[in-house]
């Protein structure tokens, strides 16, 4: 009797498990296909190099819900070095400090407080307590980001947090008051160790908030690009209650943002330490009803990618067939996820500009679309800048008056390829989408 060969010596590979509860993700989000890492520009000297694509095979986990991305890479491959300075966005900063005065009032911070950041950055956000006496520390895994708030006077704990780290920081410096982890929880491979060591880290009757992007607000607005390697979860706030009580900490209270085009603030303490607000039960309802427990809510998202895509690809080259000039604006991450699904090269977007000098002199992940500073834009006129931070549009519009003079617009690509003119609060319909 011969035996039947298993899946993997059949060459298809075992269905990958959920990183929080470890069940099946036979469910597809949406797939973008093969991309490289997003933070990983290309120096000049090895643009003709051979680069690392990994997929962008998003799955939801037919157990607890929790969309995410498989592990492809490891965080010290994305981390260790990277090219995200949180501080040369202007409105980013101003949110911080106004978080910094909002969370202070709130919860009585004093000379007795301790606050730890973790993902602290260049210290963008705990340079704000400067002048108070507030004891600060930050965590951050990439040597060149901690080095810059180093040198403003942030102390820094350079490593990834764990439980393991957290034992080590409450044993030296006494348990956190306050933990800040914005645009961090979505970061992480594993999960489970990072909120046990939150949970280790926290005072008993401390606060610990988080900022992520909302999945409901990805699916609604479209935003496929915000999907990227760094990016291993994708939370609704019905999931990540799920995810945190597992852990003994719940969520308190909940408010929404627009930073990132759409993200939430979790207040969470120790379980049983406070009452929830009565925004947290208006918000599950709100996820009920938009039906977010449901699998075919998710089969149905990528169809709709697929068609924002050929959306700005129609607007994009019937442009070029004018005879037009695009160039972009900005070199996030979110603009590589969609720059490499779109297949958008220098045939349809010269160049980009950005103001983080670390860049400058690059060239963008798989598209090799070349990195200039800002003044790039005045010195060739372009007819159209394709904004690729879209979540910003309203601080780069500002930024962008300037080419109204010669007539210039802009394109903002999500959900769907619309226009706007530079400067202006409304839009303009696109030209073909």
């Amino acid at each position: 009797m011969t035996e039947t060969p298993t899946s993997h010596e059949q060459g298809t590979a075992p269905t990958p498990r959920c990183r929080f509860c470890d069940g099946s993700l036979s469910t597809t989000f949406v797939d973008l296909g093969m991309s490289p890492l997003c933070e990983s520009f290309v120096p000049a000297d090895k643009v003709d190099s051979m680069e690392p694509f990994f997929p962008l095979h998003v799955r939801v986990c037919d157990d607890c819900r929790l969309v995410q991305l498989p592990s492809y890479v490891s965080p010290d491959e994305i981390f260790v070095e990277y090219a995200y300075f949180s501080s040369y966005s202007t409105s980013w900063v101003e949110h911080a400090r106004r978080y910094v005065e909002m969370i202070t009032r709130r919860l009585g911070l004093d000379q007795t407080s301790f606050v730890v950041e973790i993902a602290s950055n260049d210290g963008y956000l705990l340079r704000h307590f400067d002048g108070t006496a507030v004891r600060i520390l930050g965590i951050e895994p990439a040597k060149n980001v901690a080095a810059a708030a180093e040198a403003i006077g942030v102390p820094t704990v350079t490593e990834f947090f764990g439980a393991a780290v957290a034992g080590r920081i409450a044993a030296d410096h006494g348990r956190a008051d306050l933990i800040v982890g914005n645009n961090v929880l979505a970061h992480v491979p594993d999960v489970n160790d990072f909120l046990a060591g939150v949970a280790v880290l926290l005072a008993r009757t401390g606060t610990a908030t988080f900022e992520f992007p909302h999945l409901l607000r990805l699916v609604d607005g479209l935003q496929y690009d915000t999907i990227y390697h760094e990016h291993f979860s994708y939370f609704s706030l019905k999931t990540v209650i799920r995810i945190v009580n597992a852990h003994g900490l719940d969520v308190y209270d909940v408010e929404e943002l627009s930073t990132h085009g759409g993200s939430l603030r979790l207040y969470t303490s120790h379980l049983g330490v406070r009452a929830r607000e009565a925004a947290v039960a208006e918000l599950l309802a709100r996820e009920d009803a938009a039906r977010l427990d449901d699998l075919g809510t998710y089969a149905a998202f990528a169809e709709q990618v697929q068609e924002s895509k050929r959306a700005l690809l129609e607007l994009l080259i019937g442009l070029r067939r004018e005879g037009k000039q695009v160039v972009g604006y900005g070199a996030p991450g979110k603009g590589n996820t969609l720059l490499n699904y779109c297949g958008i090269r220098t045939d349809l977007v010269e160049y980009t500009v950005d103001r983080n000098p670390y860049k400058h002199g690059m060239y963008l992940p798989g598209t090799h679309i070349p990195i200039f500073a800002p003044e790039r834009i005045a010195e060739t006129r372009p007819d159209y800048v394709l904004v690729l931070p879209w979540n910003l549009i309203d601080e780069i519009a500002d930024q962008l008056a300037y080419t109204a003079e010669w007539g210039g617009k802009l394109i903002v690509p999500i959900p769907l390829a619309h226009l706007r003119e530079p400067g202006a609060a409304t839009t303009v319909p696109a030209l073909r989408a």
